[in-house]
């Protein structure tokens, strides 16, 4: 197994002086050196093929038993020194003080293709910032990383991948619902691979500590690898730096705002560099259009990470690296700036989107007017995001009276006994009609548009749940199945139409299907 292994994390940044594995505070430094822990019985259970060609793998190196064991922690790839790393954050809005990877062990990186991949291992055993917990995962939220990393790329929102979804053989006791009741489950282990793994909470554990050297350092580290069109460090090339890292992330969340993707826990050390979904949690699609919802039992009663909040916590989450990047910046002027053109450029990209999701390519003053319309009938009647942005395409801009029955199979109840919910929708359907008209193309080429950017197949909480039952049972054909549909999310897919369909009544409530704990 040949791999062209290009370290820079680990040879240009200050490490832990400390080699010990054990849980401390560590300071002046961006990272622990860390060796994975072995394990009982490993088996890999599903690979990416695109990934193992971006790495420059091959299908015959995946049924390798090196593979096995470098992806499952067992073996260390020669000239390598796998570590974990350094970072702070605010959780819930508050600071938590040093974080770091308590369950991750970052293996090495490589370039191909010229593009650099960091490779790193979730659930690969305790590190110096452990805390109290064992580093250790389950097969539960190991699936659910592994396909929702892989059906967001296709779905064309920025996020980190997974190359591999092993069994450790282990087994690893976790309280599922923090509720008193712990229970052993399978043992797994993700491999998951980005450009760089670098948080918001890199940079603050070190602004919070003056550390303002290795503030630098790492700013510096970071602007020559993942930003060197900004040129050398300096106040301007910093100040840039905080410009681009604002753009991608409000790029990110325009996507998840898209496709009605909730993170659920969008805590400052969950927020990526390089604006790239990242930790899949606690995490959920929207069924019931709702802007109040959250897929997060931790965050039941504030709803901090809403739907409809994701947007306003990115820009709190931007404030907070803004704190931090100050102490290089000294100046407050630029990075406020910066700040308030992200609300402006909110407004205006996501009134673009959501045009593009109801089909129309041309700007109209009234088009604001009509889309929070659309949104507030919405919310009048449990609707499923997916289901109704889907049908919507078949609307026939002619035919305003035949709106509604395009879209009912997207409500969870019928809407027959209240006359107010159905009129309110054929006044949109008219108003929609109207506005139509004044758009050049055909119903048809409306409809093939509205389809590459409303998606068909998502990967709902139940669908993960169904394939985590049987996974517990031995059978991991599920997880194929959902692995190959959520490749290709907008097309038709008939063979698969039984995956594009409404929440069963049964997953409403059920654990793993409507709320989730951050062990998830």
């Amino acid at each position: 197994m040949k791999i062209n292994i290009q370290d820079t994390f680990n040879k240009e940044l200050p490490a832990d002086p400390i080699t010990e594995n054990y849980v401390r505070q560590v300071e002046n430094a961006c990272f622990s050196f860390v060796t994975p822990v072995k394990t009982a019985n490993p088996e890999i259970l599903h690979v990416s093929p695109e990934m193992l060609e971006n790495l420059g793998l091959s299908l015959e190196d995946a049924q390798s038993e090196e593979f096995k064991n470098i992806f499952t922690g067992n073996e260390v790839l020669p000239n390598t020194q796998p570590y974990a790393m350094c970072y702070g954050g605010h959780q819930f809005g508050n600071w938590a003080g040093q974080l770091g990877d308590g369950r991750a062990v970052n293996l090495t990186e490589i370039v191909h293709n010229n593009q650099r991949w960091a490779i790193q291992l979730k659930g690969a055993g305790k590190t110096p910032y452990s805390r109290t917990a064992d580093g250790l995962a389950v097969l539960r939220s190991s699936i659910r990383e592994y396909l929702c990393s892989e059906a967001m790329f296709y779905l064309g929102v920025p996020t980190t991948r997974a190359l591999s979804l092993a069994l450790s053989g282990d087994e690893v006791l976790r309280d599922m619902l923090y509720n008193g009741h712990p229970a052993y489950e399978k043992g797994a282990i993700v491999s998951r691979i980005a450009p760089s793994f670098l948080r918001f909470g890199n940079y603050q554990i070190l602004a919070a500590r003056k550390d303002v050297q290795t503030l630098k350092t790492l700013t510096d580290y970071t602007i020559k690898h993942f930003y060197p069109e900004l040129g050398e460090p300096s106040k301007e090339s910093y100040l840039q730096f905080f410009r681009k890292v604002a753009e991608n992330s409000l790029k990110m969340i325009i996507h998840w705002q898209r496709i009605g993707f909730v993170h659920g826990v969008m805590n400052t050390d969950n927020m990526s560099i390089l604006g790239l979904t990242i930790d899949y949690g606690p995490y959920g699609w929207l069924e019931g259009y709702d802007y109040g919802w959250t897929p997060n039992t931790t965050d039941s009663q504030h709803k901090r990470y809403r739907y409809g909040n994701q947007p306003n916590i990115v820009l709190w989450n931007l404030y907070q690296l803004a704190n931090a990047l100050f102490l290089l910046i000294n100046e407050a002027e630029g990075l406020e700036k910066i700040l308030a053109d992200f609300g402006t450029n909110f407004e205006i990209q996501y009134l673009n989107m959501m045009r593009s999701k109801i089909g129309l390519f041309t700007q109209n003053e009234n088009d604001q007017k009509l889309i929070q319309e659309l949104e507030n009938n919405l919310h009048l009647t449990e609707t499923d995001m997916t289901i109704f942005y889907r049908n919507l395409s078949q609307f026939q801009k002619e035919k305003p009276e035949e709106g509604l029955k395009i879209i009912t199979v997207a409500f969870y109840n019928s809407i027959e006994e209240f006359p107010k919910i159905s009129e309110a929708w054929n006044n949109w359907f008219n108003q929609y009609s109207l506005r139509l008209q004044l758009e050049t193309i055909t119903n048809t080429e409306r409809a093939e548009k509205m389809n590459s950017v409303n998606p068909k197949y998502v990967l709902r909480n139940y669908m993960a749940q169904l394939a985590i039952d049987a996974a517990d049972k031995g059978n991991y054909s599920l997880i194929d199945e959902l692995f190959n549909l959520l490749k290709n999310p907008y097309s038709e897919q008939e063979n698969m139409t039984k995956w594009f369909a409404k929440r069963p009544e049964w997953a409403r409530n059920k654990v793993g299907c409507s709320m989730l704990s951050c062990s998830s």
